[in-house]
């Protein structure tokens, strides 16, 4: 007789050791879908500038996974776990390691150049005929449709904190990772306290809702400030922004060429697009990012220069970025697609969303250290950039001007002819 398959395996990772996979997640890791996110890197193009960065979104799942089952055993060695129903405790689990089947390749670039949200594409992913098999063998009712909600933060689930929120494991595992391959200090999280820091508690309208004890509000202060830290000098470093912007760049014609297709994209891995764009007749981009000729700052300015609101369009509006982008090339004599504008935003880097239980055992609002300075430190990490295919000098003042209208404005111009720079 043969032996009969094991119900667990165990993986070994550099961060966490060993890695236990149960056995109704065996399957999912042996799925397209999951297998897929093998070939696509964590950080995008960060490993242009840290070698270290060529950790994947399969390794990352993983993490996340291996975090879902030590909090969820937590919760249940103190009985918070009583009146949740198992399966909701068997698809937290799943949800934490696909919570990531959606990327795009290259990180969040392409969700930044206009593409739909990777949580919206995870519905697509998850109804694949490997991925949605496995999901019905736990037979759970509509299992598919439940880790989507999870994923996309609109469960009804008690324990949907886990996996979308101010606390979720998501951010303590990428963290985590990301300074570790990066070779970086900034991601120092308290994980152990935190972990044990997560309770599960009764909100005003009965609801059960993932919150922090008093305890772990200083390991929860690590998270956010290591969050702040990361996007300055890692995610927001001005030679991955520069590599960013070409590649989004890149795609966004391509796509408008008709010469690629986005559903292809979405279920596509890093080299794959890579050698598709390679193939394109006439696209420099692609030669210049696969030899890391990346574009210079012609232009950089701290949004603590800029009024609260300026620039907002560059991040919200990539059609219209775009379009000034071409604009401006042309007001300084340079090539179409040869000056791109850069500043990225996460308003809610530090917001806190989570109940907080005292010592007392009542429910405040979380009172973490860092939210009174959130917005400064949001600004202190965002820059204005202009990046140029060859170096050259550009006056700061009539771009700060240009920034400072809002898009309606900037639309206007452009429709009329008028010169941006004059």
């Amino acid at each position: 007789m043969s032996p009969a398959p094991a119900d667990f395996e165990v993986v070994r990772d550099p961060l966490w050791s060993n890695i236990r996979i149960d056995a109704e997640a065996l399957g999912v890791l042996d799925s397209e879908p999951f297998q897929r996110l093998r070939y696509v890197r964590q950080l995008g193009h960060a490993f242009l500038v840290y070698p270290g960065a060529t950790h994947t979104r399969f390794e990352h799942a993983l993490g996340a996974y291996h975090l879902a089952r030590r909090a969820l055993s937590l919760l249940g060695e103190r009985g918070d776990l009583a009146a949740v129903p198992p399966e909701e405790v068997t698809l937290v689990r799943l949800a934490a390691l696909l919570h990531d089947v959606g990327h795009y390749p290259f990180s969040h670039a392409l969700e930044e150049a206009g593409l739909p949200s990777h949580e919206a594409l995870a519905i697509e992913h998850l109804a694949h005929p490997d991925l949605r098999a496995v999901l019905e063998r736990t037979g759970i009712a509509s299992p598919a449709r439940r880790i989507a909600a999870l994923i996309a933060g609109t469960s009804p689930s008690p324990l949907q904190g886990l996996i979308s929120g101010s606390l979720d494991l998501d951010k303590i595992e990428y963290l985590t990772r990301d300074a570790r391959m990066c070779g970086v200090p900034y991601g120092a999280v308290d994980v152990d306290r935190l972990l044990h820091s997560i309770t599960l508690v009764t909100l005003s309208d009965g609801r059960c809702a993932v919150g922090v004890h008093e305890k772990g509000v200083s390991a929860l202060e690590s998270l956010l400030f290591a969050k702040y830290q990361m996007y300055r000098n890692v995610y927001w470093h001005h030679a991955v922004r520069s590599a960013t912007s070409m590649f989004k760049r890149l795609v966004r014609d391509a796509i408008a060429a008709g010469q690629l297709d986005s559903a292809w994209i979405a279920r596509s891995t890093d080299e794959a697009l890579m050698e598709r764009l390679h193939a394109l007749p006439d696209v420099p981009l692609a030669q210049r990012l696969r030899r890391r000729r990346l574009y210079k700052r012609a232009l950089d300015l701290p949004a603590t220069d800029l009024p609260a609101a300026a620039g907002n369009w560059i991040a919200d509006d990539p059609s219209l970025t775009a379009a000034v982008e071409d604009q401006l090339a042309l007001e300084l004599g340079v090539k179409r697609g040869e000056l791109l504008l850069d500043f990225p935003a996460k308003a809610h880097m530090l917001s806190v969303d989570l109940p907080f239980l005292n010592r007392r055992g009542t429910l405040e609002r979380a009172q973490v250290g860092l939210e009174p300075v959130a917005d400064a430190l949001h600004r202190a990490a965002r820059r204005l950039r202009v990046f140029v295919a060859e170096p050259r000098p550009i006056a700061p003042e009539p771009v700060r001007k240009l920034v400072e209208q809002d898009a309606a404005a900037m639309k206007d111009a452009l429709a009329r002819g008028r010169a941006l720079l004059g």
